[in-house]
């Protein structure tokens, strides 16, 4: 094969490759009981993750990650933001999580600042992986809903082989599905 062709034929490699990475079933640890148990619990929101990402995001912050989680047993809807957008650096920057029960009509989280070096670690990073990309939380998860069938539980910036992309967890019939997006 000469020049073009064998770009395209790379080109398609690649795609075909990141394409069966990129949707593929969680085993081990997100295979656990913590897991399963926060999976069954997610049928008590009466919100989604786009709908916290979208809250989040009426006051003037940029939601950088959001997930469910459990805390002390019971269901808790969590996104982290960069409260003064994401043209201002981490260190000038107000990184926080607004946290709440999803199970209510209205979400009505609290607001932490983060003062501790590892969450201020985790968002500053996450924080410009954002900055650096295209696409707002609300579009990544929009998107994954055009991959996946069922219910985003995750959605966190991160490198991956070297590379930005953001990570999707979705509950697909009690199951875990991860989905890895381009930022």
């Amino acid at each position: 094969m000469k020049g073009r062709a064998m770009w395209q034929l790379s080109i398609s490699f690649v795609v075909l490759l990141f394409g069966l990475i990129g949707l593929a079933p969680i085993t081990g640890a997100e295979d656990s009981k913590d897991t399963q148990a926060l999976l069954e619990a997610l049928g008590k929101s009466k919100l989604t993750v786009l709908d916290g990402v979208r809250q989040a995001a009426k006051g003037g912050a940029v939601p950088i990650s959001a997930k469910f989680e459990l805390e002390d047993g019971k269901l808790s809807l969590s996104v982290y933001t960069a409260g003064k957008g994401l043209s201002v650096p981490p260190e000038q920057n107000v990184l926080q999580e607004l946290s709440g029960s999803p199970e209510g009509e209205k979400w009505t989280p609290s607001v932490e600042v983060f003062k501790d070096v590892p969450h201020v670690a985790r968002s500053s990073a996450q924080l410009t992986l954002l900055a650096l990309g295209n696409h707002s939380l609300a579009d990544i998860i929009a998107r994954a809903q055009k991959v996946q069938s069922g219910t985003v539980f995750s959605v966190t910036p991160m490198i991956r082989d070297h590379t930005a992309v953001t990570e999707v967890l979705m509950s697909d019939h009690g199951k875990v599905q991860k989905v890895l997006l381009p930022l």
